[in-house]
């Protein structure tokens, strides 16, 4: 019997090996290639030598292609780092990134010369025929999803239908060798893990890249599906807590009802995302599930006070919306977390200091409320966008001396630390020096003030005196340096909100 070809997926660090959670991206494709490629995955959150480990790989035992999976920001600089490894030592092996940066990114990253190909969106079917087909050209062609090179020209292959047939798999935990590591210490439990249930998301908000990838499609997971995972989650690895990552968790609430029944019956505490039309919408048969079931904390993404933001953005939601949610989810027991996106390229200025009003009005009426703080950084415009109103609204990015904005053209550009920082959501071109330090200082103070409850490193004393430090400079709007929250926070080893956000 003739063994089946191998294939190396990588997952480059991202995080902390600590915070490693399941590298979903490469379990879900190890488990499409199941039956007609062999997988080994690789994840750089645990194995922190992984380029070293991957080049091993590559030379001794020999692989038909690496697959990589690729997210902008921090992750870019190792998928750039491995795959220029093994390029070096064995230029004739295929490498084929995936993920949100390609399918963001797809002409910056082949003309990367350490790529081969570039999938866009979902990738499980367009590996899988890629790899059949990586010998001939004509054949890598007709392949929806694809993006290469012919003849020194990007071609960007026709886009990939929506599949959700990867709801029907069961992720190989055991290739992960230990899946226990994966295991994490938070607030909602000593062993919490990451999941996620459904696919995409059915909104098409511009500045999102789950946008970009999903384009509006969205399926959830069959009741049956989600109590056979949550079983083998509590029952084999022993999981008392659930991170989902499913895009938007509450969608429409006739869906709903037959998850939240299983999770009502799990009774893992658990945190997700959602929207705040769907909660104010929701009725109180499904609220009481809701409370039946854990829920801990609701990630709603606020993103402005402004209503005219958000019908730019095509966000779909109100400012309103967001008000009540917050009493929604307060008054059923679930801690609302809030996502603002500071300093858009119009009324740059004006729109951050606005934004810090509506937070402080929040924080006065519901000081628990947890706060998350962004840069709003637009994603490039998708190469097939027929969106009139999206090309001009990137068309107008500015800088602040007033130049047009330009974003990089590879893989590299985008991996130095100024985009890094941009796809991180941390600076934007338009940003002046004196308000990008005014937004630092103001979160400083903020996180001071109300210390985030996700914070179980550092201790009640030591909350307790930031709290007593910040309320000054909070009670006054004094944020200009706030030198001393710096300094304490480093001797109480207190964790920034934003790194700490489940």
């Amino acid at each position: 019997m003739t063994a089946e070809p191998h294939v190396l997926l990588i997952n480059p660090t991202i995080t902390s090996r600590r915070s490693a959670r399941f590298p979903l991206a490469v379990l879900s494709l190890s488990a499409a290639l199941d039956g007609k490629y062999a997988s080994t995955i690789l994840d750089g959150n645990i194995d922190r030598e992984f380029v070293d480990t991957a080049v091993q790989r590559v030379v001794e035992d020999g692989v038909a292609a690496v697959g990589i999976t690729v997210m902008g920001g921090p992750q870019l600089t190792g998928a750039i780092a491995v795959s220029k490894a093994i390029k070096a030592r064995s230029p004739q092996t295929p490498i084929i990134w995936g993920g949100a940066f390609p399918t963001v990114c797809p002409a910056a990253t082949i003309r990367s010369p350490f790529v081969d190909y570039a999938v866009r969106s979902q990738g499980q079917e367009t590996l899988i025929e890629l790899l059949d087909a990586l010998t001939n050209e004509e054949a890598v062609e007709n392949i929806p999803g694809v993006t290469w090179l012919r003849d020194g020209e990007v071609v960007h292959n026709r886009e990939r239908l929506f599949s959700a047939a990867s709801l029907g798999q069961m992720l190989p935990y055991e290739r992960l060798g230990n899946p226990r590591q994966y295991l994490t210490s938070t607030y909602l439990g000593r062993y919490t893990t990451g999941y996620q249930a459904a696919l995409g998301c059915r909104y098409r908000c511009t500045f999102c890249g789950v946008a970009n990838m999903f384009r509006g499609k969205t399926a959830l997971p069959t009741a049956e599906r989600l109590e056979h995972d949550l079983g083998f989650l509590q029952g084999q690895l022993g999981v008392d807590a659930l991170q989902f990552y499913d895009h938007n968790f509450f969608d429409r609430e006739v869906d709903m009802v037959p998850l939240l029944e299983v999770m009502a019956k799990a009774q893992l505490p658990w945190w997700c995302f959602a929207r705040s039309d769907a909660l104010v919408n929701m009725s109180e048969s499904t609220w009481s599930l809701v409370k039946k079931s854990r829920l801990r904390m609701a990630y709603i993404g606020a993103e402005s006070p402004s209503d005219w933001l958000l019908h730019d953005i095509r966000k779909g939601t109100s400012t309103d919306q967001t008000l009540a949610a917050i009493e929604a989810c307060n008054g059923h027991g679930v801690t609302p977390e809030l996502s603002f996106m500071l300093a858009p390229h119009r009324d740059t200025e004006a729109e951050t200091e606005k934004t810090f009003e509506f937070i402080r009005m929040i924080k006065q009426r519901h000081p628990a409320t947890e706060v998350m703080i962004y840069i709003y950084t637009p994603l490039p415009v998708r190469h097939d966008n027929k969106n009139a109103a999206v090309a001009r609204m990137q068309s107008e990015l500015r800088d602040w001396h007033g130049n047009p904005v330009e974003f990089p053209s590879t893989a590299e550009g985008w991996a130095t630390p100024e985009w890094l920082a941009y796809w991180g959501h941390q600076d934007a071109p338009w940003l002046t020096p004196r308000l990008r330090q005014r937004i630092v200082d103001f979160t400083t103070v903020l996180g001071c003030r109300f210390p985030t409850i996700m914070d179980i490193r550092a201790s009640a004393w030591g909350k307790s005196a930031l709290r007593t430090l910040a309320s000054w400079r909070y009670r006054y709007q004094r944020y200009n340096n706030p030198w001393e929250l710096r300094m304490s926070r480093k001797i109480i080893n207190h964790w920034d909100p934003r790194l700490m956000s489940l």
